[in-house]
């Protein structure tokens, strides 16, 4: 059952918008331990939906990227709360999701700026996973993945850096499209922007729910009819990780594809990493700047890191454009002979809470340990590149999640290209609420 369903049971008179609505607030709150949703809008305050493939059904916006009307993000920061105010109206890429009939009630927890492949924001509840509490949905869109997977909602908006995606899809059993380099709109303001590198999506437990969300910005696509999919995988991933990979590859060699097998792009990853938390640490500079935020009022990790930002200079940041016209460049030879790359998400399992505190300044070891957890994360976002995460079962106490890269601008194509083949069903800890049993 994904949201599709849950819009078809409202079309068809099953339930209605509103008992799906007063479900779905009831169910955030008795899993408001879960450390989902770090804020809801009053009953009162949320908008009515529109007609559309998902009318009716209530979403939660992430607390960092674009904006839902009434709904400013802030970054799971507190400091940021402060100095912010909810915007009338919608940001383009929710103008989008909202006429496919989509209700955003209220924001998903992220980690302080996005900054962690965990989601556990400072003087905040954490996120959990709701496959076992003792570990992280992931970050940056961990509270998104969290609320999916528990039911709170049927989909949720996410963002996606360096694999923040991607992470909390594979932690928590989920569908998740990183599009191409300018997919989706980030207007008006883009104040997420991050040189390009993020892309905008949604966390979904179908793939139909990703196509349906996506219909807005992307074209119509079709996989070719003997797709040629390259099966690369880190020396670094687990086993159960790696039996992941190879797993999906024979789905899509039933499909008929011919899958051949490609050494993972290791250098260009780490390379990629790099770059990525160069213009992170630019980014946060120049936004706790533009607000007035000083460090003593976010965690010490945040301090450092736009320390780090600040050091940079003109020069470099204009070097680091020409890097990632560069890495987008050397991309294109990895699909000279193939369509689409398969790789895992994860080197292993979930990481437990607190793998990623903040109460410390080492910048680069907390970047190391983000690219030891999703080796070659950041290469789709440095190079521009899609990447869908595909769900699967494991032998363990959660699932995990595989991804299908491929050239930029092919979104559309991996769509078409995932729709060929049917992986086992993940058992989900909850239905999703307001669905009719």
């Amino acid at each position: 059952m994904d949201a599709t369903a849950l819009a078809n049971a409202i079309a068809q008179g099953h339930t209605t918008a509103s008992q799906v609505m007063d479900a779905t607030l009831a169910c955030a709150d008795a899993q408001a331990g879960l450390g989902a949703v770090a804020r809801l809008l009053p009953r009162d305050k949320i908008p009515a939906g529109i007609d559309g493939p998902f009318g009716g059904v209530p979403m939660l916006a992430k607390d960092l990227g674009s904006h839902a009307q009434g709904l400013a993000p802030s970054a799971g920061s507190e400091a940021m709360r402060a100095r912010i105010t909810d915007p009338p109206e919608d940001s383009d890429f929710f103008k989008g999701l909202r006429s496919q009939g989509l209700i955003p009630v209220g924001l998903s927890t992220t980690p302080e700026f996005g900054f962690a492949l965990s989601s556990e924001p400072t003087n905040q509840p954490p996120a959990l996973n709701p496959f076992d509490i003792n570990l992280s949905p992931g970050g940056s869109s961990g509270g998104a993945a969290a609320a999916v997977a528990a039911g709170i909602v049927a989909i949720a908006h996410a963002t996606d850096a360096a694999g923040s995606i991607r992470v909390p899809a594979a932690c928590c059993g989920l569908w998740g499209l990183k599009p191409s380099r300018g997919a989706t709109p980030m207007g008006p303001d883009f104040g997420n922007y991050l040189m390009g590198i993020v892309g905008e999506g949604v966390l979904a437990r179908s793939l139909r729910d990703i196509a349906a969300a996506f219909a807005p910005f992307l074209p119509q696509g079709t996989a070719p009819k003997r797709p040629r999919i390259a099966l690369a995988i880190p020396e670094r991933c687990n086993t159960l990780q790696a039996d992941a990979a190879r797993q999906a590859a024979e789905l899509f060699k039933a499909a008929g594809a011919i899958v051949i097998r490609q050494p993972a792009p290791d250098d260009l990853g780490r390379q990629a990493q790099t770059i990525a938390g160069q213009i992170l640490a630019v980014s946060l500079a120049e936004w706790l700047d533009a607000l007035g935020i000083t460090d003593d009022e976010v965690s010490l990790l945040s301090a450092a890191n736009a320390t780090l930002g600040r050091a940079i200079t003109g020069p470099q940041i204009f070097a680091l454009s020409r890097r990632i016209q560069q890495i987008s460049h050397a991309a294109l030879s990895l699909f000279a002979d193939v369509d689409a790359i398969l790789m895992p998400i994860l080197s292993g399992p979930p990481p437990p809470l607190g793998a990623f505190p903040t109460d410390h300044a080492d910048v680069a070891g907390h970047l190391a340990k983000m690219e030891a957890l999703a080796p070659n994360a950041a290469f789709a976002n440095i190079a521009g590149l899609p990447a869908l995460a595909i769900p699967l079962p494991t032998c363990g106490p959660t699932p995990t999640a595989v991804q299908l890269m491929g050239p930029r601008g092919s979104d559309a194509m991996l769509l078409a290209l995932a729709a060929k083949i049917t992986p086992p069903p993940i058992a989900y800890p909850a239905p999703i609420a307001g669905m009719p049993q």
